[in-house]
């Protein structure tokens, strides 16, 4: 009996393999990226890249063992879970309000070492932020915000307090 109980679960672990899901990869420019409407210096540019943008993106570098179910599986979850949350790709085509408030979220996740996940940085330590870079990375969140308070009016990027 456990003879034939392994050898289901073996054959549904092969079955599984053929299955993946669609992965996160566009072609070409994308037309609604934070940098084309704000400044990202290249040295903020590079932190995002290594510790950001392959959740926070519509393109995302796939190691070799995303090749495996249901490691594939996984991973995409947390792609997509990271999409929801905050999109850089598609940063200039929602609400100022959203965009504003997706900087403070920025600021506060980095500050309190939210971001990146765990997760990620057990597999990326080079994704793991020093000092340095959290500086530099809340220092841009809050020049984009002080960027859109330049151009905006406040009333359009934050809700008046009751």
């Amino acid at each position: 009996m456990f003879k034939k109980i392994m050898l289901v679960l073996l054959a549904g672990l092969l079955v599984i393999q053929f299955i993946h899901p669609k992965k996160n990869t566009a072609e070409g420019a994308q037309p609604n990226y934070i940098g084309n409407n704000f400044a990202v210096p290249a040295d903020v540019k590079s932190i995002l890249d290594k510790a950001c943008m392959d959740c926070h993106s519509n393109n995302t570098r796939y190691p070799w063992y995303a090749k495996l179910q249901p490691v594939h599986w996984w991973l995409e979850s947390h792609v997509s879970d990271g999409k929801k949350h905050v999109n850089y790709d598609e940063y200039t085509n929602k609400p100022l309000r959203y965009q504003y408030h997706k900087m403070e979220e920025t600021i506060e996740m980095v500050k309190e070492g939210e971001m990146p996940l765990n997760s990620y940085t057990w597999t990326h330590t080079d994704a793991k932020l020093t000092t340095e870079e959290k500086t530099k990375i809340t220092g841009w969140a809050q020049s984009v915000m002080t960027d859109m308070e330049a151009k905006y009016p406040i009333d359009s990027l934050k809700r008046k307090k009751n």
